[in-house]
């Protein structure tokens, strides 16, 4: 049996000192130009110092027309070099793998915020999207590429790209939505050419032992989990990428598609054949106990969430006792600015059911 505080090394050279990570969080922290606050500086270095082996930023736009909230960190200048190097710079000295998270919100970003009509895959009358052309997919890939080349110059140990959430890449691998008639449509490859350009892009431009991983969603947004399926093996067959994170929401829940009633979401991905890919889960996972259940079913790694929001330092709790639960819920305003969230982010967290109380 695999323990928590087992280390892991990854395909690529890097290593994780044991195997709980942070998961990427919407904080709205940082500047309405995208550059790093002090606030959202201290939210993460905070975490790395709990012990967590991977501190995760949120999710980080690619272009700016690619924000999806507001106070979101960005990735996609160079005027953001700075912050990011601090960032870095303040993890790693903490122990804790920095790694960036690569997004762009496509459909799901607010006109309010970018100004114009969001893009996508295809047309989406109910936010106004209009559809990227062939080259614009291009320019878009290029800019993934770009941001994680920054975030190498930034100091970051990798990125993480946001294939989840019906953000714009999950955009590209649905079905439903992705009508394109171009090489960005049609097939399971051709709805995944998008993701699968950009990690051979970040691949070959960056060192060799720069950590490079995935979120997928396995289900939700109009999603079916055998194409996720047929992703999550096509990006193991490339040998380009470190671990794939899947965000389940519920470690522990059913499949809900139909095909696949009475199975364990986690264990469909624990059975697949990923070579020396490193399989992450993430969803409800609030105490050691339940951390090492995942470990158990078939994950090498765990992401934490709100657990990591109410206890700074779960990571280093969790490794060394085995009966470690996160703080009751809710939590009070004044835990968790002492837990280092600005009023900002703990008004973001009170929009949780549940979560603060008021």
């Amino acid at each position: 049996m695999t323990e928590l505080s087992a280390p892991l090394l990854f395909s690529h050279g890097s290593s994780l000192a044991h195997r709980i990570t942070l998961a990427p969080l919407t904080n709205q922290q940082s500047h309405p130009d995208g550059t790093l606050s002090d606030e959202e500086y201290t939210w993460l270095t905070m975490r790395a110092a709990g012990g967590f082996a991977l501190t995760m930023t949120c999710a980080s736009h690619v272009q700016a027309i690619g924000q999806g909230f507001a106070g979101q960190l960005g990735c996609f200048s160079d005027d953001h070099l700075p912050g990011l190097t601090r960032l870095a710079s303040g993890i790693t000295a903490h122990g804790s793998m920095a790694v960036v998270q690569l997004h762009h919100a496509g459909r799901r970003s607010p006109r309010e915020i970018i100004g114009t009509d969001p893009v996508g895959p295809g047309v989406d009358e109910a936010t106004g999207t209009r559809e990227l052309t062939t080259e614009e997919v291009e320019t878009l890939t290029a800019d993934f590429i770009n941001a994680a080349v920054r975030c190498e110059r930034a100091g970051f140990a990798g990125v993480q790209i946001h294939g989840a959430h019906d953000y714009i890449i999950c955009e590209f691998l649905n079905r439903s939505y992705n009508q394109r008639s171009d090489r960005y449509g049609g097939s399971v490859e051709n709805r995944a050419r998008l993701l699968l350009d950009v990690v051979t892009g970040i691949r070959h431009a960056t060192r060799a032992d720069f950590n490079v991983s995935v979120r997928l969603s396995p289900e939700r947004f109009g999603l079916h989990t055998a194409d996720i399926i047929a992703t999550y093996s096509l990006l193991v067959a490339t040998g380009m990428v470190d671990f794939i994170d899947i965000s389940l929401w519920d470690s522990f829940k059913e499949a809900a598609d139909e095909e696949f009633a009475g199975r364990q979401l986690m264990e469909l991905f624990a059975e697949i054949p990923r070579g020396d890919t490193r399989l992450c889960v993430a969803g409800k996972i609030y105490s050691a106990a339940d951390a090492q259940r995942c470990l158990d079913l078939g994950a090498d790694l765990v992401a934490i969430g709100r657990a990591a929001v109410t206890n700074h330092d779960f990571a280093r709790c969790a490794c060394s006792d085995a009966n470690f639960v996160m703080r009751d819920l809710p939590v009070t305003r004044a835990t968790l600015r002492a837990e280092g969230l600005s009023e900002p982010f703990v008004d973001y967290m009170s929009a949780w059911p549940g979560f603060v109380a008021e």
